[in-house]
């Protein structure tokens, strides 16, 4: 059983448990679920550099990142270096994230806000609306192309954006979808946890122009973001690379200034 697996099962048996303890129901009628998002795709396409900074304080393949400074410090430093969006982990057994981490974002910053986790059902999406999110992740390794389909439409009906992420063409041939918003491509394999960027450069000419590309992990040099441009990917989802410094805020407005 690989690590993906191992997460889905788990998650499958945490949602489940949520459902019960707090229906849909519930979650429609919090304060949050009232609030128009904003467009994360959009955001990226008008800006310069289309950096989405994430706060992770783990992960299944390096242990602890940095767990030591507070997420307002590193939410409210990544807005002032004038990032695109953020990303909040929300997954709490395998990267120490959680809901509440997204919710306390959603009140320090007026940026897009995306949940990454992993969504193997609506109901997640229903508690991303809730939280404060603007955007949702839907990992194609994890679905199939009917959940795809379902999944997404769903985001769009609650009026949040899309982020469809992949990790190969076959997985891309299925996940070009009109209601999502942004393909990103993962240049990490969740299955081995090997980096390479050129996973993103040789499935960025099967990427239509309707969506906004995003290339994701292994990105730790502007010298990468300035190759990668070429390729046609607007916006770049960097979380280690700043979350490993003692200010990632910080860490994260060098990086743009010397794109």
């Amino acid at each position: 059983m690989t690590i993906l697996d191992k997460i889905t099962t788990y998650k499958q048996q945490e949602v489940s448990a949520k459902k019960e303890a707090f229906p849909i129901e519930q979650l429609e009628n919090s304060l949050l679920f009232q609030r128009k998002p904003v467009s994360l795709a959009e955001a990226i396409r008008s800006a310069p550099t289309g950096i989405i900074a994430e706060h992770k304080r783990r992960s299944p393949s390096k242990s602890v990142i940095n767990d030591q400074i507070g997420l307002p410090e590193v939410i409210k430093g990544y807005e002032s270096a004038g990032v695109s969006g953020i990303s909040v982990l929300t997954d709490t057994r395998f990267f120490g994230g959680s809901l509440e981490d997204l919710l306390l974002a959603r009140q320090l910053v007026s940026i897009p806000l995306l949940r990454k986790d992993f969504i193997i059902d609506a109901y997640q999406i229903y508690e991303a609306k809730a939280y404060g999110a603007d955007a949702i992740l839907l990992i194609a390794a994890c679905l199939s192309h009917e959940e795809l389909v379902d999944f997404s439409a769903k985001a769009k009906q609650l009026g949040l954006d899309v982020l469809l992420e992949v990790h190969s063409l076959d997985e891309l041939k299925r996940s070009m979808i009109e209601t999502v918003d942004l393909i990103g491509v993962n240049n990490r394999n969740l299955k081995t946890f090997e980096v390479s960027l050129e996973t993103s450069k040789v499935l960025a000419d099967h990427i239509p122009e309707q969506f906004v590309k995003i290339s994701e992990s292994g990105i730790s040099d502007v010298v990468a973001i300035r190759e990668l441009k070429n390729y046609g990917y607007k916006g770049f989802l960097i979380g280690e690379n700043f979350m490993k410094t003692n200010n990632p805020g910080e860490s994260a407005l060098n990086f743009i200034k010397s794109i």
